[in-house]
């Protein structure tokens, strides 16, 4: 599988990614090995992943992602924590 994911960055920022493993990708951007942008902004948590079957799938996914506003993610955010209760 393919992942899509949003990590909430230490400064309350947030960061839009692609993986196929999303476990081991949030423990490199937490060992400071991710991206430039989680470096200084440590820990990082994840608030949100998406399941795709094609990396090209996530891909796009993760553009449309970080084109949106920040309150647009936090809807996205607060509708997946809703769906996993």
């Amino acid at each position: 599988m393919n992942y899509t994911y949003i990590l909430k960055c230490s400064d309350d920022t947030y960061y839009t990614g692609w993986t196929n493993d999303l476990k081991r990708r949030i423990e490199i951007h937490n060992a400071g090995k991710g991206a430039k942008y989680t470096k200084s902004r440590l820990p990082v948590e994840l608030v949100y992943c998406e399941e795709f079957r094609t990396k090209q799938e996530a891909m796009k996914r993760e553009y449309a992602i970080k084109k949106l506003k920040k309150c647009k993610k936090e809807e996205l955010i607060v509708n997946w924590g809703r769906s996993k209760v």
